[in-house]
């Protein structure tokens, strides 16, 4: 890969994603690098849509997306784009024989930020968190390399339960600065837990409990993935033990923030 924008990648890891990129340290140098392509390809339209909306119509922010979804169709099928990034990331699907459709899932999941601010149900989230999160893990099995087919099924979870670590760590931050709760509806109405509680800093009984069930659930999560981890090639295996532990380490600081 071209050195300086290797280089580039990661530093957009670095900066972003400091759990993630500790646990990178772990693998060898290829898929290392590989990583942190895979990784700005994530990042970019997550910032595209998290961030131009504050100063972008939505409509501006789509079209924004869209061109960038179209220069990606066109970094895979040449590796000749002007954005270094996709033409890296190009490389890593053919190389590890990595399926195109998974970014067209995810990309429309980024796309689904746009216009969806809620989820009336966990099994409403999971069809968004499929396309933001648990093809993630499915990319980065196909990087890692598995063993059995079985591997791919543990990776969703894995992906899933890291996606939802964030999304009990941001629920203020998203709801404030984006308009956006991922917390299904169903579940605040379970524990009476209305908008205002998150927008209030002021933590009441009622978002205590209703944290601590999203946590529960997460944490299940990841004493599921984590038994599917042997799947994987050894030599990124370690590194996705530490991410898995370092993500569910956020919970555990959460449980001290009450």
């Amino acid at each position: 890969m071209n050195i300086k924008y290797t280089q580039a990648a990661e530093g957009i890891t670095k900066k972003f994603g400091t759990s993630y990129y500790f646990a990178t340290r772990f693998l060898p140098s290829d898929l290392r690098e590989a990583t942190y392509a895979l990784y700005s390809f994530f990042r970019i339209p997550d910032e595209i849509v998290d961030n131009a909306q504050l100063n972008a119509t939505t409509d501006e922010v789509i079209q924004e997306l869209d061109e960038w979804a179209h220069s990606w169709e066109i970094a895979y099928q040449t590796h000749t784009t002007q954005y270094p990034i996709l033409n890296l990331t190009a490389k890593v699907f053919h190389t590890y024989s990595i399926p195109y459709q998974y970014s067209v899932d995810f990309l429309q999941a980024m796309k689904q930020d746009i216009t969806v601010d809620r989820y009336e149900t966990y099994q409403d989230l999971e069809q968004y968190m499929y396309g933001s999160a648990e093809v993630v893990g499915l990319i980065m099995s196909y990087v890692i390399g598995y063993s059995d087919d079985k591997a791919l099924e543990y990776a969703k979870t894995l992906g899933q339960a890291m996606q939802l670590t964030n999304f009990i760590r941001d629920i203020g931050e998203d709801y404030i600065q984006r308009g956006r709760i991922y917390i299904p509806q169903a579940d605040m109405r379970q524990f009476q837990v209305t908008e205002d509680m998150i927008k209030n800093p002021t933590i009441t009984q009622q978002f205590e409990d209703l944290i601590r069930f999203e946590i529960q659930k997460n944490r299940l999560l990841y004493k599921e993935a984590n038994q599917g981890i042997h799947y994987l090639n050894k030599r990124g295996r370690f590194a996705v033990i530490m991410a898995s532990r370092m993500y569910e380490a956020i919970l555990d600081k959460i449980e001290q923030q009450k």
